[in-house]
Protein backbone atom coordinates (compact mmCIF):
# COMPACT_ATOMS: atom_id res chain seq x y z
CA UNK A 1 0.00 0.00 0.00
CA UNK A 2 1.15 2.88 -0.70
CA UNK A 3 2.22 5.79 2.15
CA UNK A 4 0.36 8.56 1.35
CA UNK A 5 -2.80 5.96 1.86
CA UNK A 6 -1.62 4.66 5.06
CA UNK A 7 -2.43 7.67 7.66
CA UNK A 8 -6.07 7.29 6.31
CA UNK A 9 -6.40 3.32 6.67
CA UNK A 10 -5.16 3.56 10.06
CA UNK A 11 -8.23 6.28 11.36
CA UNK A 12 -10.83 4.42 9.93
CA UNK A 13 -9.52 1.71 12.00
CA UNK A 14 -9.02 3.74 14.76
CA UNK A 15 -12.95 5.06 14.43
CA UNK A 16 -14.55 1.66 13.83
CA UNK A 17 -16.33 1.76 17.34
CA UNK A 18 -17.55 6.03 17.45
CA UNK A 19 -21.45 5.29 17.03
CA UNK A 20 -24.37 7.48 16.04
CA UNK A 21 -27.19 5.75 17.23
CA UNK A 22 -30.64 5.31 14.84
CA UNK A 23 -33.14 4.00 16.52
CA UNK A 24 -35.45 2.69 13.86
CA UNK A 25 -38.15 4.20 11.60
CA UNK A 26 -41.30 3.19 10.78
CA UNK A 27 -41.55 2.05 6.46
CA UNK A 28 -44.95 2.86 5.89
CA UNK A 29 -44.41 6.56 7.38
CA UNK A 30 -41.42 6.93 5.29
CA UNK A 31 -43.57 6.26 2.36
CA UNK A 32 -45.85 9.23 2.33
CA UNK A 33 -42.71 11.51 3.50
CA UNK A 34 -40.85 10.09 0.55
CA UNK A 35 -43.11 11.22 -1.91
CA UNK A 36 -40.90 14.88 -2.54
CA UNK A 37 -37.69 12.82 -2.71
CA UNK A 38 -38.91 10.84 -5.43
CA UNK A 39 -39.38 13.50 -7.53
CA UNK A 40 -35.68 12.88 -8.09
CA UNK A 41 -33.91 10.09 -6.55
CA UNK A 42 -37.00 8.03 -8.24
CA UNK A 43 -35.97 8.89 -11.42
CA UNK A 44 -33.15 6.24 -13.57
CA UNK A 45 -30.37 8.80 -13.98
CA UNK A 46 -32.24 12.23 -13.40
CA UNK A 47 -29.41 14.79 -13.04
CA UNK A 48 -28.16 17.78 -10.95
CA UNK A 49 -28.63 20.69 -12.23
CA UNK A 50 -25.30 22.55 -11.39
CA UNK A 51 -23.23 21.39 -10.88
CA UNK A 52 -24.24 18.43 -13.05
CA UNK A 53 -24.46 14.82 -11.61
CA UNK A 54 -26.66 12.10 -11.63
CA UNK A 55 -28.52 12.05 -8.49
CA UNK A 56 -27.37 9.07 -6.03
CA UNK A 57 -29.12 5.84 -5.65
CA UNK A 58 -30.92 5.60 -2.51
CA UNK A 59 -33.07 2.18 -2.84
CA UNK A 60 -31.09 -0.11 -0.49
CA UNK A 61 -28.99 2.15 1.21
CA UNK A 62 -28.22 1.36 5.11
CA UNK A 63 -31.17 3.64 7.27
CA UNK A 64 -28.15 4.57 9.26
CA UNK A 65 -25.87 5.99 6.81
CA UNK A 66 -29.00 7.50 5.34
CA UNK A 67 -29.94 9.26 8.63
CA UNK A 68 -26.73 10.72 9.05
CA UNK A 69 -26.46 11.85 5.59
CA UNK A 70 -29.21 13.64 6.10
CA UNK A 71 -28.24 15.58 9.40
CA UNK A 72 -25.13 16.24 7.88
CA UNK A 73 -27.20 18.55 5.36
CA UNK A 74 -29.36 19.80 8.28
CA UNK A 75 -26.02 20.92 9.95
CA UNK A 76 -24.84 22.55 7.01
CA UNK A 77 -22.11 20.15 6.87
CA UNK A 78 -22.44 18.84 3.08
CA UNK A 79 -23.40 21.87 0.77
CA UNK A 80 -26.82 21.64 -1.28
CA UNK A 81 -29.35 24.18 -0.63
CA UNK A 82 -31.87 21.86 -1.93
CA UNK A 83 -31.08 19.24 0.59
CA UNK A 84 -30.25 21.39 3.44
CA UNK A 85 -33.13 22.85 2.69
CA UNK A 86 -35.30 19.19 3.03
CA UNK A 87 -32.99 18.32 5.74
CA UNK A 88 -34.18 21.54 8.25
CA UNK A 89 -37.78 20.41 7.26
CA UNK A 90 -37.47 16.78 9.12
CA UNK A 91 -37.34 15.92 12.86
CA UNK A 92 -35.10 13.09 13.84
CA UNK A 93 -37.82 10.79 13.64
CA UNK A 94 -38.32 11.64 10.04
CA UNK A 95 -34.98 10.83 9.26
CA UNK A 96 -35.49 7.39 10.18
CA UNK A 97 -39.14 6.65 8.76
CA UNK A 98 -37.41 7.84 5.39
CA UNK A 99 -33.97 6.13 6.18
CA UNK A 100 -36.14 2.82 6.70
CA UNK A 101 -38.15 3.16 3.47
CA UNK A 102 -35.38 3.85 1.35
CA UNK A 103 -32.83 0.72 2.68
CA UNK A 104 -35.81 -1.39 2.45
CA UNK A 105 -36.52 -5.04 4.32
CA UNK A 106 -32.20 -5.72 3.91
CA UNK A 107 -30.16 -3.46 3.41
CA UNK A 108 -27.36 -4.08 0.30
CA UNK A 109 -23.76 -4.17 1.41
CA UNK A 110 -20.46 -4.18 0.09
CA UNK A 111 -18.90 -7.30 -0.96
CA UNK A 112 -15.93 -6.14 -2.47
CA UNK A 113 -12.78 -8.04 -1.76
CA UNK A 114 -8.96 -7.70 -2.26
CA UNK A 115 -8.96 -10.21 -5.16
CA UNK A 116 -12.17 -8.02 -6.77
CA UNK A 117 -10.17 -5.03 -6.77
CA UNK A 118 -7.11 -6.46 -8.62
CA UNK A 119 -4.68 -3.88 -8.98
CA UNK A 120 -6.94 -0.30 -7.94
CA UNK A 121 -4.56 -0.04 -4.95
CA UNK A 122 -6.62 3.61 -3.76
CA UNK A 123 -9.74 0.99 -3.19
CA UNK A 124 -7.58 -1.29 -1.13
CA UNK A 125 -7.91 1.45 1.40
CA UNK A 126 -11.60 1.46 0.89
CA UNK A 127 -12.13 -2.13 2.03
CA UNK A 128 -12.09 -1.53 5.41
CA UNK A 129 -15.45 0.05 5.30
CA UNK A 130 -16.94 -0.15 2.25
CA UNK A 131 -15.57 -3.93 1.73
CA UNK A 132 -16.55 -7.37 2.41
CA UNK A 133 -17.07 -7.30 5.96
CA UNK A 134 -18.11 -3.57 6.27
CA UNK A 135 -21.65 -4.41 7.82
CA UNK A 136 -19.84 -5.01 10.85
CA UNK A 137 -18.50 -1.07 10.79
CA UNK A 138 -19.81 1.22 13.32
CA UNK A 139 -21.02 3.89 12.30
CA UNK A 140 -22.72 2.13 9.36
CA UNK A 141 -20.55 3.83 6.15
CA UNK A 142 -22.37 4.61 2.59
CA UNK A 143 -23.15 1.43 0.54
CA UNK A 144 -21.09 2.33 -2.91
CA UNK A 145 -21.34 -0.52 -4.99
CA UNK A 146 -24.04 0.41 -7.96
CA UNK A 147 -24.12 4.18 -7.22
CA UNK A 148 -23.97 6.62 -9.79
CA UNK A 149 -20.64 7.19 -11.00
CA UNK A 150 -20.89 10.70 -11.45
CA UNK A 151 -22.13 11.09 -8.01
CA UNK A 152 -19.19 9.39 -6.12
CA UNK A 153 -16.93 11.42 -8.32
CA UNK A 154 -18.61 14.57 -6.70
CA UNK A 155 -18.74 13.21 -3.34
CA UNK A 156 -15.03 12.49 -3.38
CA UNK A 157 -14.05 15.52 -5.00
CA UNK A 158 -16.33 17.70 -1.98
CA UNK A 159 -14.97 15.26 0.81
CA UNK A 160 -11.17 15.97 -0.65
CA UNK A 161 -11.54 20.01 -0.77
CA UNK A 162 -13.33 20.38 2.33
CA UNK A 163 -16.71 21.21 1.46
CA UNK A 164 -18.03 17.81 3.61
CA UNK A 165 -16.59 17.88 6.86
CA UNK A 166 -17.17 15.92 9.83
CA UNK A 167 -16.53 12.41 8.96
CA UNK A 168 -13.13 10.32 8.28
CA UNK A 169 -14.00 10.28 4.57
CA UNK A 170 -12.26 13.76 4.44
CA UNK A 171 -8.91 12.49 5.84
CA UNK A 172 -9.12 9.41 3.49
CA UNK A 173 -10.09 12.09 0.46
CA UNK A 174 -7.42 14.37 0.87
CA UNK A 175 -4.98 11.60 -0.35
CA UNK A 176 -6.38 10.96 -3.29
CA UNK A 177 -5.22 12.55 -6.72
CA UNK A 178 -8.24 12.72 -9.83
CA UNK A 179 -7.26 9.44 -11.16
CA UNK A 180 -7.91 7.67 -7.87
CA UNK A 181 -11.25 9.51 -7.68
CA UNK A 182 -12.09 8.83 -11.42
CA UNK A 183 -10.92 5.07 -11.00
CA UNK A 184 -12.81 4.21 -7.32
CA UNK A 185 -16.13 6.02 -8.85
CA UNK A 186 -15.95 3.74 -12.24
CA UNK A 187 -14.96 0.60 -10.08
CA UNK A 188 -18.02 0.88 -7.24
CA UNK A 189 -20.41 2.16 -9.93
CA UNK A 190 -19.96 -1.30 -12.00
CA UNK A 191 -20.56 -3.33 -8.89
CA UNK A 192 -24.09 -4.76 -8.31
CA UNK A 193 -25.96 -2.86 -5.34
CA UNK A 194 -27.80 -0.05 -4.85
CA UNK A 195 -30.95 0.61 -7.13
CA UNK A 196 -33.22 3.75 -7.97
CA UNK A 197 -36.05 3.69 -5.72
CA UNK A 198 -39.38 3.55 -7.46
CA UNK A 199 -42.06 6.41 -7.28
CA UNK A 200 -44.56 5.24 -5.04
CA UNK A 201 -48.36 5.92 -6.10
Amino acid sequence: MTKRLLPAVTLIASLFFVHAAVAGGDVASGKVLAYTCLGCHGIESYRNAYPSFRVPRLGGQQDEYLVAALRAYRNNKRPHPTMQAHGNSLSDQDMEDLAAFFQGEEAVLDSVTKDSVGGLEAARACLACHGEGGDTVIPKPATLSGQQQSYLVHALNQYRDGRRSGTVMSVFAATLIDEDIASLATFYSKQAGLHTSPITE
